[in-house]
């Protein structure tokens, strides 16, 4: 397999370096303590990968953009960055593809998602309809590669058998199972997710009392944080997710979550007692004792209602996958809380993102 040039594994510790430096200087004004750093593996860390497919008469090829020249199709046949199980997919299925035209005919995205055990799952996209003889071609697709294999088209979703896979992650020891469904979020360097949940911990292990969570998604970091502390309340708003966590919450045996769909937001006026939820109608909100905050935002941060709320917090527990954002925040927080601990984790080498955490503690007097 040819790399890429800008995917030398010589040059991971200068690509590394050049972004932990941004993160020091960034937040050096808020007397940042040395970083614990976490490094991806340089190849094969993504579990997930996504392809246009460009079709050359009856051949086919897959392929990707650069914004610089979006109309220019990078053609390839593997993808050096994304799972082994991924890579050894690709030439197999394309050449299932490039020989069946039911397959073939009008596909114009390919995505992958797979499991560090080697477990895949396929979605052919498509513009046109998709009957029962696409269904069948998918079926014996399915049972020839040993993969999963989804059909979309315009306001359809054709699932053969099941639309997710399950994960295993071992955090500090414990292996944690997650229901990973298709076209919904989840970390995609899992190796990555493991470093990052495992982190969380070890700074929940002297925090007790009770944590509420937002942007839990699937309870990514909710099934792996629930042990370290009396009770937890979780939220987010997607209801697939939802679905989701209740699920990885009871394969996991966690107990101690309750999981309400609401935005961080509407927690923020329920909790100031603004106005009444009938989602949470159930839940007594007085009978918690809440020590910490856990975040997880989007990449535009925290709104202002949300920094109002997590400041009443003795700690704040906050991973972000976009600095920028977090720093503005922790602008916000400086005159309540101090940086306790800091990471970064590489999740995406040979890019500037960077994922970082901090837990913030309030200050005294």
């Amino acid at each position: 397999m040819m790399l890429h040039p800008s995917h030398d594994p010589a040059a991971y510790e200068a690509q590394l370096a050049a972004k932990l430096a941004r993160f020091r200087e960034d937040f050096a004004r808020y007397d940042l303590p040395e970083p614990a750093v976490f490094r991806s593996a340089p190849l094969h860390y993504r579990q997930r990968a996504e392809f246009r497919i460009w079709h050359e008469g009856d051949d086919l090829h897959y392929a990707m953009f650069d914004p610089a020249t979006p109309r220019q199709p990078v053609l390839m046949d593997t993808f050096e960055v994304a799972s082994e199980a991924i890579c050894a997919l690709m030439p197999r299925l394309k050449a299932a593809l490039r020989a069946n035209d039911m397959l073939r005919r009008r596909l114009f995205q390919v995505n992958f998602l797979s499991t560090l055990s080697g477990e895949m799952l396929v979605t052919l996209l498509y513009h046109r309809a998709l009957d029962a003889e696409w269904e069948a071609a998918a079926h014996a697709l399915s049972a020839a590669l040993a993969i999963r294999v989804i059909g979309r088209s315009l306001k359809q979703k054709c699932v053969l058998d099941r639309d997710w896979l399950l994960e295993t992650l071992t955090v500090n020891g414990r292996p944690l199972h997650y229901q990973q469904v298709e076209g919904a979020f989840s970390q995609p360097n899992a190796g990555m997710n493991q470093h990052m949940l495992g982190w969380a911990c070890r700074q929940a292990e002297e925090l007790d009392g009770d944590l509420l969570e937002l942007y839990c998604g699937n309870g990514n970091f909710t099934v792996a944080l629930a042990p370290h502390f009396n009770r937890v309340l979780a939220t987010e708003l997607s209801k697939s997710s939802v679905r989701a966590a209740h699920y990885n919450l009871e394969a996991n045996g966690v107990e101690n979550v309750t999981m309400v769909r609401m935005a961080a937001d509407e927690i923020s006026d329920a909790l100031a007692r603004v106005r009444p939820f009938t989602r949470l109608r159930e839940v007594d909100l007085d009978s918690y004792h809440f020590s910490t905050i856990f975040l997880d935002p989007p990449r535009a941060g925290l709104d202002a209602p949300t920094i109002a709320l997590a400041r009443g917090f003795a700690n704040i527990l906050y991973i972000s996958c976009n600095p920028q954002t977090l720093c503005e925040n922790m602008a916000a927080f400086a005159a309540t809380h101090r940086i306790e601990a800091a990471a970064v984790f590489d999740q995406f080498p040979w890019t500037h993102h960077l994922e970082c955490g901090l837990l913030l503690t309030q200050r005294t007097g």
